[in-house]
């Protein structure tokens, strides 16, 4: 699946399309950055709840596909600088981690 191909999902919106033919190779859910550093796989699309600009800076350092920020999350005016400063794709979900991940599985397979 491409970020593109996520945005369509039911639930999800664009923030910010760096590169909406990045292939998202896994999922990662987390918000623990010191977690997501060492955890997250390059290439996946990073499910969390995080919004300070420090999530740019872990997004960039992971390679993650990109970042989809759950439950209605929105980005503050720093994350949202960041991420367009480093190329790096933001989504948003009104769903819940579980079910915003559930979603993008069940669309993959």
């Amino acid at each position: 699946m491409k970020v593109k191909d996520l945005i369509k999902l039911n639930g999800v919106g664009e923030e910010f399309l760096a590169d909406g033919e990045r292939e998202i190779e896994a999922g990662y859910a987390g918000d623990f950055l010191s977690f997501v550093m060492s955890n997250a796989p390059a290439g996946a699309a990073w499910f969390t709840v995080m919004n300070n600009v420090n999530v740019a800076a872990v997004a960039a350092l992971a390679d993650v596909a990109c970042v989809v920020l759950c439950e209605g999350v929105k980005p503050d005016a720093h994350l949202s600088a960041a991420v367009r400063e480093r190329g790096i794709n933001l989504l948003t979900s009104n769903n819940d981690i579980f079910s915003a991940i559930k979603n993008m599985v069940t669309n993959t397979l």
